[in-house]
């Protein structure tokens, strides 16, 4: 099955062009969203990645209209692939259902890859700078009121870890990092 995904970024953006596109196409199945490509939790774009299923093909005008980046577009591409589906951007020649176009997307994740690299790399070097200049601490610990409160519940076994962790609002590894500390 075809499925068109067409994408504008406000109520008075025009959708014709894509839609012929995609009725040139003969796409089965189309879906489209008005509003900004930001967020990938566009209504119709996660009705379409449910909607999705084994041996279909979704089809977009262009990668500008599906994923506003390229991380976006490789967690995209990766959840279709991961369901057995295809994908085509017909302006960049882009189609997973040939050897080019794999490698196109390899390529898009290598160079994805790189940029979040290269922006690690900086945030160490800032934080580093920063740390010499004694202007960064890292993050400051949260302070639960109750936590010693609860402690001492759920070591005389009057609460479970459980829900000592529940009470608190903490994850299990915080849980038990702060209990063994208080020992």
């Amino acid at each position: 099955m075809k499925i068109g995904y067409v994408r504008v970024s406000t109520e008075d953006q025009n959708t014709a062009r894509q839609e012929a596109l995609m009725e040139s196409l003969a796409v089965d199945e189309l879906f489209l969203d008005r509003m900004s490509g930001k967020s990938c939790h566009r209504p119709e774009l996660q009705r379409m990645m449910t909607f999705v299923r084994k041996g279909d093909t979704v089809i977009v005008e262009s990668i500008s209209r599906f994923a506003r980046n390229t991380r976006d577009l490789l967690d995209l591409v990766e959840q279709l692939t991961e369901k057995g589906v295809e994908f085509v951007s017909k302006k960049e020649a882009i189609d997973t259902t040939t050897p080019t176009g794999k490698f196109m997307l390899t390529v898009f994740g290598a160079v994805a890859e790189l940029e979040r690299e290269y922006i690690l790399q900086r945030q160490r070097e800032g934080i580093a700078i920063a740390k010499a200049k004694g202007k960064y601490t890292g993050r400051k610990p949260i302070q639960h009121p109750e936590f010693e409160q609860v402690l001492q519940q759920w070591r005389r076994g009057e609460i479970t870890a459980a829900e000592a962790m529940r009470k608190l609002g903490m994850a299990k590894s915080t849980f038990y990092r702060k209990a063994r500390k208080t020992t």
